[in-house]
This record gives C-alpha cells, structure tokens and sequence, in this order.
C-alpha cells in the first residue's frame, strides 16, 4: 500500500507542476499587445479589450477631441519580482515611440478639472500618428507609483454603412422610418465623401417612387451642451436635404428637423449607445 501511495503522490505531483506550467504559459500568451505599441519588458497584459466601432475622448490640455473607430485597450501590471518603472518614465516611454513614429504629443502631465477624460485624475499622455494612411489616436496612464498602466488606442474611421435604395424604401414601408449613419465635420455640418454614397441611395429611392415624401430628422448624442446639439443636428438634417435637393429633387417632398439629443436610441452612458444615437432618420410622411 505504501509503494502504491508514493506511486500515486508521484503522479500527482508531476501532473500539477505541468498543468501549472501549461497554465502559466497560457497566462502570459492568452493577451496580446496591440499592433502599433507594445508593453514595457517588466509588464504583463492583465486584461484586453477591442471594439470594431466606437468613440473616445482624448485630452489635448484644454479639451476633449472625440475620435471615433476601432479601439483597442490594454491593462498591463508590473510582473512579480521584476523592476518598476515610475509613472514618468512609462509616460515617456511611450512618447518616444510616438515620435520616433513620426507622431506628434498633444498632451503629456497631469490631468486634472477634465470631466470630460475618462482617466483624469492621474498622469496622462496623449499621442496622434499618421501611420499608413491611418490616423492613430493613443492614450496611456500611469498609475499605482508605476506598478500598472493603461494603454488605449482608437484607430480613426468615420462609421460605415451599406444600405441600397431598396432597403430603405422597404424600411420606410415597414417601419416608417430607418436610422442612417451619415458621417459629417467634427461639430459642422459638411457631409464627409464617404457618406455620398448614402445621399445617392436616397435621391435613387426618391426618384425611383415619385410619390414619396419624407422627413429628415438630425439627432446627436449627449455630449456637450444641449442647445449646441439641437443647432447641430438642424443644420446637419438641413445639409442632408440641400444635398438631396442638389441633385434634381423636388424640395417640396421633403422637410427637416433636428432633436438634438432628446430621442436616443440607445444608452449615451456607453461609446456604442453614443455612436448609435449620432445619426440620421429619414421619416416617411
């Protein structure tokens, strides 16, 4: 029984330091860091997070700029019984590879009396990169006397939507109205290129069932005052029907509106709720 027993003990023994190591490598590899800016060497990645589609506001040092896009976040924490970095020096870290790629540093300090940054409070460096065409927005925070650090990286791109003018004519019909994701200026009314693709859809639609009228009503999300965002959204419904009209419609079937932020469509307590609640209906009447 008792060579039965070391047996067993053996086994067991052997089988925990393996399932050990095997979890620890799967630990270390299950996060990854992100592809334009990697973590410090005593760091490791203790949470990680993307998102096709939302917005961030980034500090400049006077204000918050809203940058909308794919967004990438990581958590790192110092590794057990390695060397820790201070605050400062994980800030300027990540400011020399700003620069070294090409990039410029809009705000490296500490942040404070800015409710509209969501890490305010500590030490804060903010960074933009144009790097293949694509414009990239980086935050990193310090905190914890350097034992943890925040990285968060949103790559800029106006939200996408594929719709033909049968879709939006069969959700007219159906449901009387259709939500439309028209990208505009940052806080102007100028329809971006991007988005002409839509405004041809509605004018094909139009043209396509003479009969119809509609109305074309502009709404925002929370942010900022809301006086400001019903005038923003009145010129930006009103845009959308010049833009229309432009184009050979009869002015007279349509109208405009703007709601400001009074009637969203999803919570303005998260980025996606936010992104959904910036957009364009168009109204059957």
């Amino acid at each position: 029984m008792q060579n039965i027993s070391r047996s067993t003990w053996f086994f067991c023994i052997i089988y925990l330091i393996v399932s050990g190591v095997f979890s620890a490598v799967g630990a270390e590899s299950e996060f990854k860091d992100t592809p334009f800016f990697s973590g410090m060497p005593n760091y490791k990645i203790i949470d990680a997070a993307e998102q096709e589609f939302t917005d961030y506001r980034f500090f400049n040092g006077k204000e918050c700029i809203t940058v909308e896009g794919k967004k990438q976040h990581r958590a790192y924490t110092l590794k057990e019984n390695a060397k820790r970095s201070s605050d400062l020096q994980i800030s300027r870290n990540y400011v020399n590879a700003v620069k070294n790629m090409g990039g410029t540093i809009l705000f490296d300090g500490e942040c404070s009396g800015a409710n509209c940054a969501e890490n305010c409070g500590y030490r804060m460096m903010i960074g933009k990169v144009i790097k293949s065409g694509n414009e990239l927005w980086v935050e990193v925070v310090p905190f914890n006397d350097g034992g943890d650090y925040y990285l968060t990286v949103v790559v800029k791109e106006a939200m996408k939507q594929d719709v033909t003018a049968s879709d939006m004519f069969d959700a007219l019909n159906r449901e009387g109205h259709i939500a439309l994701y028209i990208n505009f200026d940052t806080d102007k009314s100028t329809i971006k290129p991007e988005s002409k693709p839509i405004i041809n859809q509605i004018v094909e639609m139009m043209k396509a069932n003479p009969g119809l009228k509609i109305g074309v009503e502009g709404h925002t999300d929370n942010v900022g005052n809301p006086k400001s965002n019903k005038i923003l959204s009145d010129d930006r419904a009103k845009a959308v029907v010049n833009a229309i009209v432009s184009q050979g419609i009869n002015a007279k079937r349509l109208n405009s509106v703007g709601h400001g932020q009074d009637k969203p469509i999803a919570d303005n307590k998260t980025e996606e709720g936010r992104a959904k609640n910036r957009r364009v209906e168009l109204v059957k009447k």
